[in-house]
């Protein structure tokens, strides 16, 4: 009798997610609730446990293939290793006769439909183990590695480096000579202990600790028998000081052979690949240019000071800047619509309405959930908007349809310290507004020299549809309104 693996519910309006990785392989023993797999999806990532105990069958769906929700992808077959697998169940490494199984490209991305192979790691007649390595293809965006998706001989490879092949294409045939014993993996992950000690933590728990630089002390366990979830990373690090916290890696530069052996190579989540490649895209599609002014706090922060615990009393909110902004960004988008609006084709598409996107930055990357018609939304309709919004991106449960139809932006730099930057769009929007530390400086008001608290302002806009002079106009809007809030009361 075997029991089926499926692919479990993804979260609200996503639809299918990438195979990232197998921790069992065909004819190991599991038990129940044990991880078998790993699923990636735009925003998150789903571990798939076994829904029952026995020995790991076929795996129907490989490490990068995109699969759809409630797709196979394994086979369970219940009974003991003692008792003897069924047929069906061994492992990969010893193909029978002389089977061939053809190497196909894998699956390479939305919208990309050919690659170039940039390295052979192992040539015709070498052995190879199931999910070794056998060959790295580039893309306009990503490298894709290939691996093998059975035991056996490198017969033959049907495209060389530096051919270029479609999404279909075949690479090389794996023959049916199997690999000696030794060559597979010895064991997959570690099984959970029964006993409720030597509790194995999560994959993407690990691999996120490894990324942020934490360790395993400074995290609660929240799975079973206190397994480390990837969520409860994400809890840590909302907790944990800045200054704790790993940098990010420099552009890589050549490296000694000595430093190389002590460095260690991740993959790049599919949420840091989509990052990366809306945000290059960005840059390659639109006419990109950046506009910047300064705004006087004073009225804002004395204004917020006076009304924030009677505000916070009958609202059950806090009262922050973010409302004051995006009153004030509405407020201009009236007067300079095209900052509002897209391209399409050769149509621009303007919006009688603001969906307003609010960069957050979550332990995964930075997300851009929406707050749609905040245009028509009081004070603390968008406070409470902007915590519940921000709340579920840290967590990693915003769906997609949250992220999408966002018709501006904003992007608060300056709750990490920056004094001053310059964002790079959202497509297909045409604008977005960065915001900056707010910094006493000395100014001169009436001939005299006082001190205010400053914040710098930068507008990114598209210079295809908006001109020079929308934008400046649209930020000096946007200063006016905060320098003197009751304009935002008065409909100003």
């Amino acid at each position: 009798m075997s029991t089926e693996i499926r692919v479990p519910t993804l979260g609200e309006s996503v639809t299918e997610a990438t195979v990232a990785t197998w921790f069992k392989k065909p004819g190991d023993a599991v038990a129940v609730d044990e991880m078998l797999c790993e699923l990636e999806t735009d925003k998150v990532t789903v571990e798939v446990p076994a829904t029952a105990a026995g020995v790991m069958g076929e795996i129907v769906a490989a490490e990068g293939d995109t699969v759809g929700v409630d797709a196979l992808l394994a086979t369970i077959v219940e009974g003991s290793r003692a008792g003897g697998a069924p047929a069906k169940a061994a492992p990969a490494t010893a193909p029978a006769g002389d089977k061939s199984i053809n190497v196909m490209v894998p699956t390479l991305g939305e919208s990309v439909t050919e690659a170039t192979v940039s390295t052979w790691f192992k040539k015709v007649g070498d052995t190879v183990a199931q999910d070794e390595m056998l060959c790295e293809l580039e893309t306009d965006k990503v490298s894709v590695e290939v691996p093998s998706p059975a035991a056996g001989v490198l017969s033959e490879i049907t495209a060389p480096e530096g051919s270029t092949v479609d999404a279909s294409a075949k690479l090389a045939v794996i023959g049916g000579a199997s690999a000696p014993a030794g060559t597979a993996p010895a064991a997959a992950a570690p099984v959970v202990s029964t006993g409720g000690k030597d509790v194995e933590d999560a994959p993407s728990a690990k691999k996120a600790m490894a990324e942020a630089g934490i360790s395993r002390d400074a995290v609660t366990g929240s799975g079973r028998d206190g397994r480390i979830m990837k969520e409860d990373v994400a809890k840590a690090l909302a907790s944990v000081p800045a200054a704790s916290v790993a940098p990010v890696a420099a552009p890589r530069a050549p490296v000694s052979a000595d430093d190389a052996s002590r460095e260690e190579r991740v993959k790049m989540t599919r949420l840091r690949q989509t990052i990366a490649k809306r945000l290059k895209e960005s840059q390659n599609t639109a006419a990109m240019l950046t506009t910047y002014n300064e705004v006087d706090m004073t009225e804002v922060m004395a204004l917020r000071k006076e009304y924030k615990d009677l505000f916070e009393k009958k609202h059950g909110t806090k009262l922050g800047f973010m409302s004051f902004f995006t009153k004030a960004c509405c407020h201009a988008l009236r007067e300079v619509p095209e900052v509002n609006a897209e391209i399409d084709g050769t149509d621009v598409v303007y919006k009688n309405f603001v969906h307003m996107g609010i960069a957050a930055g979550t332990p995964s990357g930075l997300v851009v959930p929406v707050i749609r018609d905040a245009d028509a939304m009081s004070f603390s309709d968008i406070e409470k908007a902007i915590a519940e919004k921000g709340k579920r991106a840290r967590d990693g449960k915003l769906s997609m349809a949250e992220m999408q139809g966002g018709t501006f932006t904003i992007s608060n730099g300056g709750v990490y310290g920056s004094l001053m930057s310059s964002p790079i769009l959202n497509p297909p929007q045409s604008g977005i507004l960065g915001m900056h530390k707010i910094q006493d400086r000395p100014m001169a008001i009436n001939g005299q020299v006082v001190i205010r608290p400053m914040m710098y302002l930068a507008l990114s806009y598209d210079h295809r549809i908006v001109d020079g002079k929308g934008a400046v106009t649209f930020l000096v809007r946007v200063k006016e309104a905060l320098e003197d809030p009751r304009r935002l009361l008065m409909d100003l």
